[in-house]
């Protein structure tokens, strides 16, 4: 529903935001004001804003990669820059693909690829509940399947050795880095979506070393990371015995490492692992 109001009352709204320290406030009120029920509902909106709530929250949704992603509080807001990591992946997938989208979040990569590619068999895992729910309407219409739990222990066993691109967006931020991060994220977004562990980088080495048992041959693992981390995640995805290549998109400060199943792996050193 879009509101009609006057030029006085959308400046007044503009300059509320806008003293509380919103950058972009008159892009920001044209949004509440588009998206607002009543007039009521919108006084509420901009002062739920006003006072920090991240605009995803206030709204409800997000744009990514020319969706509207819903996004529940206490859910991770999908970044711009992830449509890096949606791109590279895409140009690696066919339809039909098995795509699994680990850490998910609210969904939003894996129902971009989906949109993108037509007809994939998508699934989506996150450890969050809240998380779950919200990922479960925004893969609905693509016929994904969500499920809670820890990565690849909520994955349909027989997914094993037949997933063809394994996206996972995993928290990647060091402890106590965390500290660092805008007053947003820090205060509103969960801690389990941002905590990668002392060098941020424990659950990558977690999925990495998975990710061999579950690729099909020929088949990709691509995460997101920041540019410092690059070296390292690169090295925990080439011990794990996966051919690994780093692309980066300065614009978006986005830098995504692609591992490819090339058929060896430490599980297939020893002839007694099967």
């Amino acid at each position: 529903m879009n509101l009609f109001l006057d030029y006085k009352t959308e400046k007044c709204i503009i300059n509320r935001l806008r003293r509380a320290g919103c950058v972009f406030a008159e892009d920001e009120a044209r949004l509440l004001i588009s998206e607002a029920r009543s007039p009521e509902d919108l006084k509420k909106m901009v002062e739920m804003r006003a006072y920090g709530l991240p605009l995803e929250y206030v709204v409800g949704a997000t744009e990514f990669c020319g969706l509207r992603i819903e996004v529940d509080r206490g859910v991770f807001v999908p970044r711009q820059r992830t449509e890096f990591l949606v791109r590279q992946a895409e140009a690696l997938s066919h339809s039909s693909d098995i795509v699994v989208d680990l850490c998910c979040g609210s969904g939003a990569v894996g129902a971009a690829l989906a949109a993108a590619l037509g007809r994939i068999l998508l699934y989506s895992v996150d450890i969050d509940p809240v998380a779950v729910r919200c990922a479960g309407r925004n893969v609905n219409d693509y016929g994904g399947h969500v499920f809670e739990g820890d990565l690849y222990k909520a994955l349909p066993p027989s997914l094993k050795g037949h997933v063809n691109i394994l996206v996972a967006n995993v928290p990647y931020v060091p402890t106590e880095a965390i500290k660092l991060l805008p007053q947003e994220a820090r205060l509103h977004e969960p801690k389990v979506a941002l905590d990668g562990g002392e060098d941020g980088l424990d659950i990558q080495r977690r999925v990495a070393e998975e990710a061999p048992l579950w690729l099909a041959p020929g088949g990709h693992l691509l995460v997101e990371t920041s540019e410092m981390q690059a070296p390292q995640t690169l090295e925990i995805f080439t011990t794990v015995g996966l051919t690994t290549t780093v692309a980066r998109d300065d614009e978006l400060d986005a830098t995504i490492v692609i591992g490819t199943n090339s058929g060896f792996s430490k599980y297939t050193e020893s002839p007694y692992h099967k």
